[in-house]
């Protein structure tokens, strides 16, 4: 092949090192704007993943590579005057320009030719004289902007400010610095790269930058080699005491905001991306230079392995993509952890460092564990004692108070519209749906949405409790809770809205009835989405019927037996197209601002409020954002919390979403979480206030991960249950818990013994450069050497 390669970084020279490798014959040229001794940066981070698969590629690069690392496995997190220390990490480093001089040393001697100070011809005239164009030339990549109709890019600048030091001072591991000053609150990222100097990186929100006056240079342009040195006097004299006496080294050092670089398509006909011109990933979950090796490593592989250049970029793109993703969601977690660290300047100094170190949710509580046992029993006791436990057990396991309901765990059934109800009376399939989760060992069991009236119905199957025939079917299933479990049980009130009078989901999801409609009502007269009902604009008669019938649902759900009452405000029905300005375009007082669009959803909250028994908590569920651009954000969640909060309620039951058709969700394991957590510190915390975490939470580790940092109070599973009912129980059993928090039915006793199993949903990374032929291991044999074989 002949190819080109546009930019002369590390994630270039080594697929040019691997395809020559792979085959001597092909033809490899390099162009490279800048000097072979230019590089920017100090060091770079491997894991001892990435570094196993480097070995099996190029053991020359990698044994070159190997007698430079500084290696170490210990975190040191020193905040508000607290040092800790976490070990069992596992890191390698060195410098980025040793490692780009191993580099160009590799090449050279493999025969690729290097173009160095020279810019490379049009990618037009690269595409037609070559088999095939690497574009490597960064995060500003000329290849990509000439494609990016194909390409399909997507550029997301963050809000936090971060400049790129080193130092002398030699750190013995992974170092952060939390520094409160007088601006707020600062952080630095620190590592060694090798026995004389460290990587030094400070990172601010732009709010403190601003403060701190470190906005000075903020218009000055810094040519290539020149250093903001005004940067470097004000960080000196600010982190003082921890450079103990050390210098700040400089290389191109100015102020940067992080863009997070995403693509739809990495490759277009005989052209393709790698590293940073094709993704970026935030410095605090990795390096981007490993990232870029990784995909280099692919792309050669898939070149070799498949019998065209179009065959091996879709199979490079189908292999790589997903992997990268994932490194992208957890760097999208970390950056907006750090964006927000702030929040967290009060929390104990431990559960502090543990928030810090599961930012990105890829380490957990399990996974801690595994690394340093004697920091996860810390935190594991650390949390008992603050929540005033009295055994030190899993968090999930710790009781927890939802104003005067006292819970034996912090798990939750979450409400899911099961659509099997009859003129709105709930049946048998609600009592086993129910009561099997409640003997299953959840803490708080509650209902689907619950309508109030016919009219706030969102399908003919949805339950409702307006009539007393249905509070009696409801009190069958509270009394079989009450008699047969240690569970609470609540319900959901709610009113579908615009959202109502549609078919069963499996009949066709949010499809409006063909016959049967009832008419529906709404903020304003906009549909939730194509093809949906346009509702009439609830007039102030409209409005004052719905809360006379959220009043007596109330009442009825309180002689229904239920101990907790939750408002749904959320996903879009009826409360939550009041907030969102997606769906209220209203002009009278109940439309506007959110100080309006709030005006009838805290109507009706309040009128519940009155209604209910103060010992009976009266909890409220939102989205806290649309995902839908001009909707609501999670800034309107913390004051759409505030005021219920005000409005007393005993919890916010915090999910998102689902308020129009044309929303963009960006899913993801507890993808949900950091809406509640900023919740959580804001407003619901100082208030005394429960936060509820929902939204893909399905494993025993992120239950207990999201506890122990303080991002919730209790967790809300919702299809984890339908697949596993007595998921509690089980949890229990996994982690050898055997106490009141998760009491087994009697006649259930006997199923206490963990079964085995063996499963991972782990995507990783290409480890070899070439994929092994495929084993059968049901007839793997034992073939000795045949020289010892004898007759």
């Amino acid at each position: 092949m002949k190819i080109a390669i546009v930019g002369g970084g590390p994630g270039g020279l080594y697929f040019a090192t691997l395809m020559k490798t792979l085959d001597p014959t092909h033809e490899i040229t390099v162009w490279e704007r800048n000097a072979p001794e230019d590089t920017f940066g100090f060091g770079v981070v491997f894991s001892d993943e990435t570094l196993g698969s480097i070995e099996g590629a190029d053991q020359v690069i990698h044994d070159r590579m190997e007698t430079r690392f500084a290696r170490w496995t210990d975190i040191d997190v020193e905040f508000n005057g607290t040092a800790f220390t976490v070990g069992g990490q596992g890191f390698a480093a060195m410098s980025r320009k040793e490692l780009l001089q191993i580099m160009q040393e590799r090449v050279a001697e493999l025969g690729v030719t290097v173009h160095y100070r020279t810019e490379a011809p049009d990618p037009d005239q690269l595409r037609s004289e070559h088999d095939l164009v690497l574009a490597a030339d960064g995060l500003n990549s000329a290849v990509r902007t000439k494609y990016a109709d194909v390409f399909g890019p997507s550029l997301d600048r963050r809000n936090n400010k971060y400049i790129w030091f080193g130092t002398d001072l030699v750190f013995e591991a992974f170092q952060f610095f939390v520094k409160q000053t007088e601006f707020g609150t600062m952080q630095i990222h620190g590592y060694p790269y090798s026995d004389q100097g460290s990587t030094f990186i400070v990172e601010m929100h732009d709010d403190v930058w601003r403060r701190a006056g470190l906005d000075r240079t903020e218009h000055e342009i810094f040519p290539p080699g020149v250093s903001d040195e005004y940067a470097v006097e004000r960080i000196a004299e600010i982190f003082a005491d921890e450079l103990q006496g050390h210098q700040i080294l400089t290389n191109n050092s100015k102020w940067l905001n992080f863009h997070t670089v995403r693509n739809e398509r990495w490759h277009h006909d005989n052209v393709v991306l790698l590293g940073d011109a094709a993704h970026t990933a935030h410095f605090s979950i990795g390096s981007g230079t490993k990232l870029a090796m990784e995909d280099a490593l692919a792309l050669a592989a898939c070149l070799h392995e498949h019998p065209s250049v179009e065959a091996a970029l879709a199979a490079y793109q189908t292999e790589r993509k997903p992997v990268v993703e994932s490194t992208q969601r957890a760097a999208q977690a970390s950056l907006e952890w750090f964006e927000n660290i702030g929040m967290y300047a009060d929390q104990d100094p431990a559960q502090f460092v543990f928030n810090l170190l599961t930012r990105s949710r890829r380490i957990t509580f399990e996974n801690l564990k595994d690394r340093d046992a004697v920091f996860a029993d810390l935190m594991e006791n650390e949390f008992a004692r603050s929540q005033g436990g009295t055994e030190t057990a899993p968090a999930m396991f710790q009781p927890v108070r939802i104003g005067e309901l006292e819970l034996k765990n912090r798990v939750m059934l979450s409400p899911m519209d099961q659509y099997v109800a009859v003129d709105g009376v709930p049946t048998d399939f609600h009592l086993v749906h129910l009561g099997s989760k409640a003997l299953g060992g959840a803490g708080l069991i509650m209902t689907e949405m619950t309508c109030v009236s016919p009219e706030g119905r969102i399908t003919p199957g949805c339950p409702g409790i307006w009539t007393d025939e249905q509070a009696a079917a409801w009190r069958r299933v509270t009394d079989f809770v009450h008699a047969n479990s240690t569970a609470k049980i609540g319900t959901q009130l709610g009113h579908s809205g615009r959202k109502g009078s549609t078919k069963l989901m499996w009949d066709g999801m949010d499809e409006p009835l063909e016959d049967g409609n009832w008419e529906i009502v709404g903020p304003s007269a906009l549909p939730y989405g194509p093809g949906c009902h346009v509702p009439r604009e609830a007039t102030r008669d409209d409005l004052d019927q719905v809360v006379a019938d959220f009043v007596a649902a109330a009442r009825r759900a309180v002689d229904a037996g239920f101990d907790l009452v939750e408002v749904h405000a959320a996903h879009g029905y009826l409360l939550s197209s009041f907030l969102s300005p997606v769906a209220n375009h209203r002009s009278d007082e109940y439309g506007g601002s959110l100080e309006n669009r709030l005006r009838f959803p805290i109507e009706v909250f309040e009128a519940v409020r009155a209604a209910v028994p103060t010992a009976i908590p009266v909890t409220v569920r939102i989205s806290a954002t649309d995902w839908i651009p001009d909707g609501n954000t999670d800034d309107d969640a913390v004051e759409i919390a505030r005021a219920f909060i005000a409005a007393g309620a005993a919890a916010i039951d915090v999910s998102s979403g689902q308020v129009g058709k044309e929303e963009r969700p960006a899913f993801g394991r507890s993808y949900q979480t950091p809406f509640a957590d900023k919740i959580r510190h804001l407003v619901a915390e100082p208030a005394g206030v429960k936060v509820i975490a929902v939204g893909a939470i399905s494993s025993y580790d992120d239950v207990n991960s999201i506890l122990l940092a303080g991002r919730a109070d209790i967790c809300a599973l919702g299809r984890t249950h339908l697949y596993d009912p007595s998921w509690t129980l089980h949890a229990a059993a996994e982690q050898e818990y055997a106490g009141p928090a998760a009491d087994w039915p009697v006649p259930w006793a006997a199923g206490r013994r963990r079964p085995p199993t063996s499963r991972t949903d782990k995507v990783p990374p290409r480890l070899q450069l070439l994929r092994e032929g495929e084993t059968d291991a049901v007839h793997l044999r034992w073939t000795p050497d045949s020289s010892a074989v004898t007759a």
